[in-house]
């Protein structure tokens, strides 16, 4: 069986392969799991299968509506939503208290409890997965925004810039902007752009934890 949109399954299979990559690297930290290290591995890992369904049904489902393809692609969608999540609570720890931020990280977990039953039972539109998303991502990069305030660390900067690309590259292919139509459309570009996006993403992931625990010291001591 050939592969239905080449261009569109083997950029995605890239974007798990560098997500995976960037996970693998974030939890060799012994004291990664519980930290906000690990919610960035949970991030990266939820897009590494996001990126590996996505791709997979792009290559193989496209053109049929089977169950296998149903399920591959719902999977897709609750692996966004997941990595929307653990957006959701970096944002939170980093930004707020941490009573304030177990009841935010409450609140995502609600949250996305609502959008697993819409995209399980209700719809499968894609534009479910852009309504999930996007809030956390504008959440982020406000965040990391002021945190670079706070601490003029440029790497926070970076990581703010990184998850605005990652805005830009919706608005790209929402628009249907593409290099070729059939060699590198625009799901292709959108997943170039995510690939330098996520990139900026993880180097600043060192300088977003090490910013949050500076600030939970810091309230700690007041």
């Amino acid at each position: 069986m050939g592969i239905t949109e080449p261009d569109v399954t083997l950029t995605d299979y890239a974007l798990t392969a560098e997500c995976a990559a960037f996970a693998i690297l974030l939890l060799r930290r012994p004291d990664a799991l519980g930290s906000l290290r690990g919610w960035f591995a949970v991030f990266f890992a939820a897009l590494a299968a996001a990126s590996l369904f996505g791709g997979t049904v792009h290559g193989f489902f496209a053109a049929t509506d089977t169950a296998a393809g149903r399920a591959l692609w719902s999977a897709t969608l609750l692996a966004i939503g997941a990595a929307a999540l653990a957006a959701w609570i970096i944002a939170a720890r980093v930004q707020f208290s941490p009573p304030v931020a177990r009841a935010l990280a409450l609140a995502a977990a609600v949250g996305f409890a609502v959008y697993a039953v819409l995209v399980l039972f209700v719809t499968q539109a894609f534009m479910v997965a852009i309504a999930g998303s996007v809030p956390a991502s504008l959440f982020l990069v406000v965040v990391l925004a002021l945190a670079y305030r706070r601490r003029r660390d440029r790497r926070l900067l970076v990581g703010s810039v990184g998850v605005a690309l990652t805005l830009v590259a919706g608005v790209q292919q929402q628009l249907g902007i593409g290099v070729h139509p059939t060699y590198f459309n625009h799901n292709a570009v959108f997943h170039a752009i995510q690939a330098i996006a996520l990139l900026l993403i993880f180097l600043s992931s060192r300088a977003v934890a090490s910013a949050s625990a500076q600030s939970d010291r810091a309230r700690r001591q007041c």
